[in-house]
């Protein structure tokens, strides 16, 4: 499967309800239905939130588009892609099967290749590290829930995901704490303008689409690999190409602070609307006077607090 948007997190959920109980080896499209009706109905979201469920027997379902955000963590699910892992892995509760175990494992180790992600607390996520409110991650420390569970791979802390599940994950990368090919070869980074934004197999309007992806949706990143005549290759592999008018240059960024504080304007005289760490990767859209835009957000951090690149 191919997909346009750039993905810079996994995010590691439990289900909470449905549990094991619920689960009886042969109904999971009955329980992702009533979570996707959950969803729908209760929530209001346009879909199921997770893009995959894993099931107790390790059976994977997929969910909502990989070209969409997933409606997971408050504030985090800009280029991010979500697992629900079917469960109550807080302790005391289900004992995760080593069949679904397994998946988890493998299934993460995946995504990073495929993502070119390096296996770290930046990149794969737990959703008891966010504050239920605002969004801001503050591992932890108070409003927060408790998934993936207490028990999810020996608990729910940053300390205890670096310990005990990042090095299976590793291991199962087998090439000890990065993933994927390089991206010496990404020309920039560009955001898509368009409701929808069709990939095309040459560069010009008059070719015909890409039959083997979905056209990239507004808002999404896109990464470029090459140029011509205003058209954008977006594929490493592939003759995909979209048109340059509808998108929008955007720089790649790391946080270089233990603490950048969000402000909902580019000032310090806003008000202050979250956090991130050290290490997060964000995408600037805007910049004006010293402060960043982040992703298609009301979002503001200082610039004097990012390293700029490529990687």
């Amino acid at each position: 499967l191919r997909v346009a948007r750039t993905v810079l997190t996994v995010q590691e959920h439990h289900t909470f309800s449905p549990d094991y109980s619920s689960f009886n080896g042969s109904n999971h499209f009955d329980l992702q239905r009533a979570m996707k009706n959950f969803h729908v109905n209760h929530n209001g979201w346009m879909n199921i939130g997770q893009h995959f469920s894993t099931f107790p027997d390790g059976t994977i379902l997929t969910g909502r588009s990989l070209e969409r955000s997933p409606a997971c963590i408050t504030g985090q699910n800009s280029n991010a892609v979500c697992i629900e892992h079917v469960g109550n892995f807080d302790s005391g509760k289900d004992q995760m099967s080593a069949l679904q175990r397994e998946t988890i494992i493998e299934m993460t180790a995946l995504l990073c290749a495929k993502f070119n992600r390096p296996v770290n607390t930046n990149s794969i996520v737990y959703h008891h590290w966010f504050d239920l409110t605002s969004g801001q991650r503050n591992n932890g420390t108070g409003n927060n829930k408790s998934c993936p569970g207490t028990n999810f791979f020996g608990g729910n802390t940053v300390a205890s995901c670096q310990t005990n599940f990042l090095p299976l994950i590793s291991a199962a990368l087998n090439q000890g704490d990065t993933a994927g090919a390089n991206n010496d070869n990404i020309l920039q980074y560009v955001s898509v303008t368009a409701p929808f934004l069709n990939v095309r197999i040459e560069p010009k309007g008059s070719s015909g689409r890409a039959s083997d992806r979905e056209p990239a949706i507004f808002g999404a990143i896109l990464r470029v690999y090459r140029e011509d005549s205003g058209w954008f290759k977006i594929s490493s592999s592939a003759e995909h190409w979209v048109s340059g008018k509808f998108t929008n240059t955007v720089l790649r960024a790391t946080v270089n602070t233990d603490t950048l504080n969000v402000r909902n304007g580019p000032a310090v005289s806003f008000s202050k609307v979250g956090a991130y760490t050290k290490g997060q990767e964000l995408f600037i859209v805007k910049e004006e006077n010293g402060w960043c835009k982040v992703s298609m957000d009301e979002k503001w951090v200082s610039k004097d607090f990012l390293d700029f690149g490529r990687a």
